[in-house]
Order: structure tokens, then sequence, then C-alpha cells
């Protein structure tokens, strides 16, 4: 089964059959169980622009509105040949339970646009940035659906998007009435982004690394190896902060290979070996220099499947399978991509003893800050990063010690532990709205 929302809506069965227990009206429950396995709404068009050349080109748009039952809608847009309707349905439900663990008052949505942006100038990008605006019409703003960057968007991009939104109300005369730059959050620094904003999602999970490793007594850090899967901007960060902690990393990949260190490698030069090379199996890079002679090249599956303490899927959907989740014999995943592990997957994981550490609660450091962006948006106010960075700690301490104390209480895995603080909160706050 490699239907995203079919995977997301087994784990919400999943947790209610835990949930239902604990509330009296069981055909409430059960109606709050119905509402939130599908989007409240699903935005669908095709988008129409004009090409450099003068040729006219469509592409297919979504967005999925899951739950605004604690807040806006919230939840990035991504640009990606393999967009469809089932995974931004998929998505944006995972993002309602990711802003309900993270503790910040939103809900969760998902947007994306079916196409190869690499393909495409940036005079096109802009243009098609600004038509998926349109599209979205009144259903976006600071206090509707608040869109964020995700796969292949930018900031360049959320600035665009930023900018049509406000050419829209000023044509509706209503630009007076709100702070438009606080309908998007992810955008450069000099339009209202948040300082931090670029690392927050790797530094978050690191956050939950140095949690799990009091919990785990893991007192010596450079004997705890971490290979990571996918070294874009979320595995990086992911990278570099913990090798300034102390942890070994000896294993990253992109999307055509990896590279292993069984010294460990240094993130910051592996990077910039990968921008001079374009390769990053040519990297082979430690404190001192890069030399193949230090290490060797693997394959993405391979990097899955390594010797390891600890491993982190920070690319995209679906990479751990029932295929290859006998073959990991990493003790703990950290999943800083949306989505990493199916269910049939994570059933095998947990039989093994394998800990799981939910994409819910892992990478939710991204989202955290996207909150900080939006309120200083709307509070007219700017935070440095160290004022960020100290707002986003306790967030994710908070949010690892709420599902570990769930973990602990009902010895369920650490996902379903953080599905039932998430998926409480949510279904709670249906019931106080009355909309149950």
């Amino acid at each position: 089964m490699n239907n995203p929302y079919e995977h997301a809506v087994t784990q919400l069965k999943l947790v209610a059959e835990k949930l239902r227990p604990q509330y009296e009206d069981k055909s409430r429950f059960d109606n709050a169980i119905s509402l939130l396995s599908k989007p409240t709404q699903l935005l669908a068009d095709k988008l129409t622009i004009i090409m450099d050349d003068g040729s006219t080109e469509s592409f297919e748009a979504y967005r999925s509105q899951h739950s605004n039952a604690r807040g806006p809608y919230k939840g990035g847009i991504r640009f990606h040949p393999d967009v469809s309707e089932e995974e931004v349905k998929a998505l944006s439900m995972w993002m309602s339970w990711k802003t309900a663990v993270a503790d910040i008052p939103y809900g969760g949505a998902k947007g994306g646009i079916i196409v190869d942006p690499k393909k495409l100038s940036s005079r096109e990008l802009q243009r098609l940035s600004r038509a998926y605006v349109r599209f979205l019409g009144t259903n976006v703003g600071p206090w509707i659906d608040v869109p964020a960057p995700d796969v292949n968007t930018t900031p360049e991009i959320m600035a665009w998007m930023a900018n049509e939104y406000e050419k829209m109300l000023e044509e509706n005369d209503t630009a007076h009435l709100q702070n438009p730059l606080a309908a998007f959050t992810g955008k450069p620094l000099e339009m209202g982004g948040s300082e931090g904003r670029a690392e927050a999602t790797g530094l978050g999970g690191v956050y939950v690394l140095e949690e799990l490793a009091k919990k785990n007594k893991w007192d010596r850090k450079k004997d705890i190896t971490i290979a990571i899967q996918g070294f874009g901007n979320v595995g990086y960060w992911f990278a570099h902060h913990a090798d300034k902690l102390g942890y070994r990393v000896v294993a990253v990949s992109d999307s055509k290979s990896g590279m292993y260190v069984e010294t460990g490698l240094n993130p910051d030069k592996t990077l910039e070996c990968k921008k001079a090379t374009g390769k990053i199996s040519e990297c082979a890079c430690d404190e001192k220099h890069c030399d193949m002679s230090l290490g060797k090249m693997i394959s993405n599956e391979e990097l899955l499947t390594l010797d390891v303490d600890v491993l982190v899927p920070a690319a995209l959907e679906n990479v751990v399978t029932t295929e290859n989740a006998k073959l990991i014999k990493a003790k703990t995943i950290i999943e800083m991509a949306n989505g990493p592990t199916t269910p049939e997957a994570d059933a095998i994981l947990e039989k093994r003893g394998v800990m799981v550490i939910p994409d819910i609660l892992a990478n939710s450091g991204g989202v955290s800050t996207s909150y900080f962006e939006w309120v200083q948006n709307l509070s007219g106010t700017h935070w440095s990063k160290a004022e960020v960075l100290d707002k986003l700690h306790p967030l994710m301490v908070s949010a690892f010690n709420k599902t570990w104390e769930m973990h602990e209480k009902t010895g369920d895995a650490m996902r379903l532990s953080a599905y039932q603080v998430a998926v409480k909160k949510v279904i709670d706050s249906l019931f106080l709205r009355g909309e149950i």
C-alpha cells in the first residue's frame, strides 16, 4: 500500500481505538473521527500561465485544508512532478497532528503543484506562484490558511506569493485590515521572515535527539553513530548541529548517492564539497580535508541498512517499507521527512524493537518557527535568532516529554503515543467548539 492518504487514515484509525474508551459519548467521538478522516476542504484546479516563448501551459494545483479546529490551517506548498491529491490530503492531516503535538494554535493544510520547477525559468516560476495565490483566493489569509515553503519552494517564492496576496487585498480595498505578510511564512528576512527559520526543522530534530539521549543515558555522544538519508536543508542542519554536539555522523546521501565515513564526516566540509563537485559521492570529508580514502560511496538503499545507532530519513515519503524494514540495523529512527515509514514497515520495526520518533514530533521545529514568524508579523516585531531558538527549544522539549509520558503510561510506540496526544487535542477542540 503506497497511498499516503490511506496510510494517514490507517494511522488515525489505530489512534481512535486507543482514545475511544476515554470518551463517554461514543457516538460523538465516532463522528469526530469520521470528520477528521478527510479534509474539510480540497481545492483543485488547473493553472494556466504564459511561458517565456509566448505559449501557454497548464499545471494541476491542489490545496488540502484538513482541520482548523485549533487555529488557522497551516502547511507548506510543494512544487514537484509527483504531487498528487492523495499526497496533499495525507500531508494536511499530518500537519494537523504536528501542530497539535507542538502545541501551537494552528490546524493542518498542504498544497502543491504538479511541476518540475527546474524546467521553468525564474519568470515562469513567478507567474505560476502568483497564479497559485489567485487560485487560493479568499481561502488564504492570516486567520484562514497560512502557507509556507515545502519541497522545491523557497523564501523567494513565498515573497512572490505574499506580494500577490497583497495585490488581491488592494484590489478589494481591504489591505488596511491586516498585515498581508502574515499570510505566508518562510519569507526572506527582508520581507518579514524569521531569523533561524532555515535551520529550525533540523535543529528541532536535534533537540529531540538530545532528549532521547537523556532517556537512553547516551553519555558518550561520540560513540553514537548517525546516518542521514537526504542532505538537503533539513538533513544538513540536523547533521551540522548533531556534529557540533559531539555525535558521530557517519553517512549522508542525496537523491543520487551517498557517502559513508566510519570515523565520522564533517557536515560543513561535505556540503562545501557537494556544492563544488555536484556529487556527494565524491565527498569523503573529515574535520581537516576531503579525501576519498577516508570513506566509500554508498547508495540511498545501503544507507538505510547501515549498522548505526540512529537512522534519520530526511528526504521524501515511503522510504522505509516492508522490503527494507527487516534489514534496518539502527535501534532508533528519527523521522525528519514527512511520512517516511509505511504502516506495514512500522509494525515490523515495532516487533523488532526499533524505536521510531515520528515525523509529527521530530520535524515540528519548522512549523513552530513558522508560527514565530506569523506572531512577529501580526505584532509588528522582529526577534533575534537567539530569541527564536530560545523559544524553539522549550517547545520541542515539551512536545517530546508529553509524548514520552504517553509512551511510558500506555506502553505504546512513540508514533502511537504522539498521535494520541495530538488527536485528543483536536477532538477536544471540536467538542469545545460545539461542531460535533
